[in-house]
């Protein structure tokens, strides 16, 4: 072997080590694909949504107290919330058909009608890569009037 191949690293052991090298780089590739290391995520699935019934009281007279909303109905997840034109209350869960609110007293300060809606929050994805899981759903609005 001339010395500049030598020196180049053309020599028949540096060319049989670039060829094992590229084996073993596509064989590990293919084992991690074939493996399923690779991320395999999967989209949210939709959640359950929860439905309203019944709100207790149903109405309240403009600049009235603090007071406590129950919401009946179904399908309610543990960390099920009630909102209140859209804004998230302090919500307490009672069972998969009843949950309670805390509605503050500047929420009832000017008559009108206002939207309740529940909502049960998404759930992460539990695989290796967080995939999966299920998305947040929302009820229909019910009314709730301030006299």
């Amino acid at each position: 072997m001339p010395l500049y191949a030598f020196l180049m690293g053309n020599g028949p052991w540096e060319i049989t080590m670039k060829k094992l090298t590229t084996f073993l780089l596509v064989t590990l590739t293919a084992l991690t694909l074939a493996c399923g290391y690779s991320s395999k995520s999967s989209p949210a699935t939709a959640g359950t949504t929860p439905a309203i019934s019944q709100l207790n009281p149903d109405a309240a007279t403009a600049g009235g107290e603090t007071f406590t909303l129950t919401v009946n109905g179904s399908n309610f997840g543990t960390k099920a919330i009630v909102n209140w034109n859209g804004a998230a209350q302090t919500t307490t869960y009672m069972s998969a058909t009843e949950l309670t609110a805390k509605i503050p007293a500047s929420l009832i300060s000017s008559s009108g009608a206002v939207q309740v809606t529940v909502t049960n929050p998404a759930v992460a994805g539990t695989g290796m890569y967080g995939s999966g899981g299920t998305l947040a759903e929302t009820s229909t609005a019910m009314t709730f009037t301030i006299d």
